[in-house]
Order: C-alpha cells, then structure tokens, then sequence
C-alpha cells in the first residue's frame, strides 16, 4: 500500500483540536449528503407542490449535483491556493444561508437556482474537508482510521436522510427538509473555528475560463438527456451539439492553460483512471437509485414519506455501520480488495433491485437488493477516497480531492440523467442499468488498478 503522505508537512495538531476539528469536518460533510438524501423521499410533495413534471424533478436534484460537479474541478485547487480552512468555512456558511432561501422558494426554477448556489457552496467545502484531514493527520494509520470516521458520520446522512426527510415532509411539507442544515452549519462553523487549523497556501493560478467551459459541457449534456427522457429531440439535439461544442472550447482551453483544471499528471496513471471510474459508478447507482426509487414506494406502492424513509433503512444503515470495518481493511491490506468488493456488491444490488420491481416482487427482495447496495457503497467509497488521498503529492490534497468528488458527482448527475430517463418506461430498467454501470467500472478497475 502506498504511503499515506502529509500534505503539508506541519507536525499534528493537539489530539483535542484534531478530533473538534474532524468532527466538525465531518458534520460539513454530513450536511451536504444530508441535502441530497433529504430530498429524495420529498419528490412526490415537491412535484405535486410546484406543479412540475418527471424532468423538473430531474433539475431539482441536478441542478445541484452540475454545480457541485462542475466546480469540484476547481475547488482542491482554490482550497490550496486560499487554504483549506477558510475555503471550508465561507462553503459552510453560503450552504447554510442558501438552504434557508430555499425553503422560501416560491416557483420550481428558482428552487434549482438556489440548489445550484448550494452545489457550488459544497464544492468549496468537501475538497478543502480532505485537505484538513491530511493537514491534522500526517501520520499514515492515523489518517486511514481518520478518513473512516470521516466516511462513518458522513455516511450517516446517508442513513438518517430518507427518515429525517419523511418525518419532515409529513409535518411540513417539502420545504420543512432544508430546514434541517440550518442548525447543522452553525454547529459546523463553531467546531472549525481557531488558528490551529490554519494551514499554509500555494500559489497556483486557476483558469476560470476552462473551469466554465467545463461546467457547460455538463450542464448542456445533462440537459440533453433529461430532454431525451422527455422524448424532447429536438431540445435533446441542441444541447448535445452545445455540449459537444463547449467540450472542444474546453480542450483548447485546456491546452493552452498554464493552469489547467484537470490535474493531467494524476489522470496518467491507469489505476487512478480506473480508481476515478469506480467512484463514478458508485455515485451513478447510488443517486440515480435515490431519485428513481422513492417514486417507486411512493407512487406506485402508495408508501407515504415516512413509510418510504423505512423502506429505505436497509440501503442507509450501512452508511454508518460499514466505513470504520472498511478503514481497518484499507489500513492492513489496502484499499484494492474492498474497491471490488464493493463494486461487486453494488452490480448484485441493482440487478436484484431491477429484476424485483419488473417481476412485481414484493419487498423483502427489494430490502435484499437495498442491503447489498448500501453494504456496496460504504465498501467502495471509503477505500476509493484513501487510494486517491494516498496518491496527492505534497501540497496538493485539496486538489486530488477535488478531482474524486468531481468525477463522483459527475456520476451522481448521470445517474439521475439516464435513470430518470427510464421512468416512463418501466423503473426497473432503470436499476439493471447501474448494475451494468458497476460492472463495467468493475472490470475496468480489475484490469487497470495495481494488484499491490
């Protein structure tokens, strides 16, 4: 296993301060996942409040996952050039103030706006949270059991998210959901406040025209596959050419910068490629599975918000029990084993998910297809962020960072994309089709990642 590196070389923090501070970190995270899941079980609300179609509950969850994509380019990069520790707090505070707005929006466009604000104040934050903890955590061990813990609380947004958001959307409506980071980010703000997590800065440029070309090509292509769902060709055809179009002004862009916004030396390697693959899958089925599903329970098994937010405990549980297990697995023999493990598990849950709902199974296969989702998730991801983390040059932990989440969002946004696209045709579809996703990022890490 290859040596876990300081990214900045200062001694570590006082064990007090360290585990304030990662709890703190981790709360970040925690709400910014939470954002995600909370929604899910309030889409039925959502569409019947704001009167709005399949394809409008697409932008609602997309609308955040571009930005934080797009941006996530980017953020590692600003995160190391501003410090990681005043780049994480300004996120946390636009994140907090814009999910105040958001329960105040009155139509469902701007509803999408805010949940782009609060996609591009997460992608300040989940960079710079990697770049504290290699910063707090310069020892090896020290930072495998770090990012576990890391991965467990933040995991449990996962867990609590769907429930939380059930009882919420029950008592209050849709709106009532963004309520709940309020209190989260200010508790945040408070854990990460002192000098002692100050780190030191760079003085990397950063291209912000190429990092704009990069978000259009997401965003256009993104809106063509929801117009393709829609059976919009005409739309879906534009913006194909427009994100075929912005890709090329990238590339140039790209070639020309002195500051790229990919990180060229990191993509060379086969392994981290495939590495990057992985976590894009993961995201795939694990948010394009959130999007499809509750309207699943809810619309065609009649489960109200907070019965759907039960249903979905055997794929959320795991969140919280499974990443320390998996740390500890990373730490002694590496993190290549649980990467397939989890992939494995992840292609298992989908086709036991989409094979149920086509035949009309009932739900005890649906919680057996949920397990195996959840127990593949919380496999992969903790190992994928150690093995990307474990490869940051010094100085550069924020950026890698960026590069993972990026990719995994990019994942998430597609997955809602090209699953919700399958909506109207049969939901079941829409689950083989991750599991075909996972399996072809399986056989691409098999073949390409280092055995050792």
């Amino acid at each position: 296993m290859t040596l876990l590196r300081s990214s900045t070389g200062a001694a570590p923090s006082p064990p007090g301060v360290s585990a304030r501070a990662l709890l703190g970190v981790s709360l970040g995270y925690f709400m910014v996942l939470l954002d995600t899941t909370v929604l899910s079980v309030a889409e039925p609300d959502l569409a019947a409040s704001l009167h709005t179609s399949v394809a409008g509950l697409q932008w609602a969850t997309t609308g955040y996952t571009v930005a934080f994509a797009a941006l996530l380019l980017s953020a590692g990069a600003v995160a190391d050039r501003h410090g990681a520790h005043r780049v994480f707090r300004s996120g946390i505070a636009v994140f907090t103030f814009a999910s105040l707005l958001s329960v105040f929006a009155p139509d469902l466009w701007t509803l999408v706006a805010l949940r782009a604000v609060l996609g591009v104040a997460a992608a300040a934050c989940v960079p710079a949270s990697m770049a504290i903890i290699a910063q707090l955590y310069p020892d090896p061990a020290r930072r495998a059991r770090a990012i576990s813990i890391w991965a467990a609380i933040s995991g449990a947004a996962v867990a609590a998210g769907p429930l939380a958001g059930g009882a919420l959307v029950e008592a209050g409506g849709w709106r009532a959901a963004f309520l709940v980071n309020v209190p989260i980010g200010v508790a945040v703000l408070s854990l990460t406040l002192g000098r002692a997590l100050t780190g030191p800065r760079n003085e990397r440029r950063i291209d912000w025209l190429a990092q704009l070309a990069a978000a259009m090509v997401l965003a256009l292509l993104t809106d063509a596959l929801i117009a393709a769902g829609s059976r919009s060709w005409i739309h879906a055809l534009l913006s194909s050419a427009g994100a075929l179009t912005s890709a090329a002004m990238f590339r140039v862009l790209e070639r020309r910068s002195s500051s790229p916004v990919l990180n060229r030396a990191l993509l060379r390697a086969g392994g981290v490629r495939a590495g990057l693959l992985a976590g894009a899958a993961v995201n795939f089925a694990l948010t394009g599975g959130l999007f499809v599903l509750p309207l699943l329970l809810q619309q065609e098994r009649h489960l109200s918000p907070f019965e759907t937010g039960l249903a979905f405990l055997p794929l959320t549980i795991p969140f919280a029990a499974n990443p320390p297990f998996t740390g500890r697995i990373v730490a002694r023999v590496g993190p290549r084993l649980p990467i397939m493990a989890g992939l494995t598990l992840l292609s298992a849950g989908g086709a036991t998910l989409g094979i149920t709902i086509l035949a009309a199974g009932g739900y005890p296969l649906l919680a057996l297809g949920l397990l195996l989702t959840g127990f593949g998730v919380s496999c992969a991801l903790p190992a994928l962020v150690a093995a990307i983390v474990n490869a940051a040059p010094n100085g550069t932990a924020g950026s890698v960072g960026g590069v993972l989440n990026a990719v995994r969002q990019m994942g998430a946004t597609l997955g809602v994309a090209i699953m919700g696209a399958f909506v109207t045709v049969d939901m079941g579809w829409s689950l083989l089709v991750s599991a075909a996703v996972c399996l072809i990022a399986l056989c691409a890490f098999v073949l390409h990642s280092p055995s050792a």
